[in-house]
């Protein structure tokens, strides 16, 4: 399961995102390092398309795909150089497949620093960027020496010098003109920039009208491959505590919808080139996560390795148009059901059945 960290300046919201997706289990306290060792939890990814197909196939079980999150201890300037929990710190965001950016946007006189977004982001890129660099600088003439006497070596050495040469700029990387055969040969570094990235502002209740306004200038800065989401965390923390018909009324009172964490774990969920395909029956409805451009065996894989081994074909259908049909076995009737070899490239939304044979 695909892991997210929070990563953001003391009583930003870190911990009280988590409660609002965790359902509580965090303490959120005004004062810096509430959070030493970090919290971890798992967040329903929010897909209406499990619900439908289960009242479909009148379902028992209804299970959706999920991500796990990671509460980490607030960053402090000069972190990289050991300030605050320094190192610890940079060592939990190392274990993480994507960054959070969690930023505030409200004034608080209890919390000190700025309650600029972008202040605050360019304080949290610079600690990671300049953690990055060290690390390169480390490796490098180690990895220049062995590229000498291996030369299938320098497309690595090519990598890190293109990082350096970034990072030296005060470019994360992730945000970078780094291609992508230069990001997967940093990968066995686990670089903090060379992660994928994303960014929750928290605003206050007084700004629920400018949410867009106080997203706009975080999206501008981590640019056009990052989304970001502009919520009242503390509301939307309360607000998961309530019965579900309350919750739904309360949101909507404030014109809210759903609420922006939904839209916050889907944005986190795809940032990963992660999708979905379902299977339906009257024992279970699951949503399965493979990655982007999966062959129909590796997503049979997801379910048992015995189903990508024995591959033999998958049977599939749009989850819509199942649907409108009302059944699997009348998509069958009426021959709607694809049948797919081993080169099919799954779609997300794909509702599958697979014939095996180990």
């Amino acid at each position: 399961m695909e892991r997210f960290g929070f990563v953001g300046l003391p009583n930003a919201g870190k911990s009280s995102l988590y409660n609002a997706l965790a359902g509580g289990g965090a303490l959120a306290a005004p004062y810096a390092f509430a959070t030493v060792d970090p919290n971890v939890g798992v967040a329903k990814v929010p897909d209406r398309r499990v619900d439908l197909l289960g009242e479909m196939a009148k379902t028992r079980t209804l299970v959706h795909a999920a991500v796990q999150f990671v509460d980490i201890a607030g960053l402090v300037k000069g972190a990289a150089q050991g300030e605050g929990l320094g190192n610890r710190f940079l060592a939990h965001i190392r274990e993480v497949d994507a960054v959070v950016f969690v930023l505030r946007a409200f004034s608080d006189p209890d919390v000190p620093g700025s309650d600029d977004p972008l202040d605050q982001l360019s304080t949290l890129e610079v600690e990671l960027v300049y953690a990055d660099l060290e690390a390169l600088e480390k490796q490098v003439e180690k990895r220049r020496k062995a590229a000498r006497a291996d030369k299938s070596l320098q497309a690595e050495v090519d990598a890190i010098d293109a990082a350096i040469g970034e990072l030296q700029a005060g470019t994360a990387l992730y945000r970078s003109t780094l291609s992508d055969e230069h990001r997967a040969a940093l990968r066995p570094f686990f670089l903090l920039t060379n992660k994928p990235a994303m960014a929750v502002v928290n605003v206050d209740e007084d700004s629920l009208d400018a949410l867009d306004a106080a997203a706009a200038p975080v999206a501008a800065a981590l640019g056009p491959d990052s989304d970001v989401v502009a919520a009242c965390v503390q509301l939307e923390a309360e607000a998961v505590l309530l019965p579900e018909d309350e919750r739904a009324e309360m949101l909507d009172a404030l014109g809210l919808g759903e609420g922006a964490l939904p839209r916050f774990v889907r944005s986190a969920f795809h940032m990963l080139g992660l999708r979905t395909y379902f299977t339906t029956g009257e024992k279970e409805t699951r949503a399965w996560t493979f990655r982007a451009g999966a062959k129909a065996p590796q997503a049979a894989g997801v379910i048992h390795t015995d189903f990508e081994r024995g591959f033999i074909r998958a049977e599939c259908i749009q989850w819509d148009e199942l649907l409108e049909l009302g059944s699997w076995a009348k998509a069958r009737e009426v021959g709607k059901l694809r049948v797919e070899g081993k080169d099919y490239e799954v779609c997300d939304g794909d509702v599958m059945e697979f014939r095996f044979n180990v």
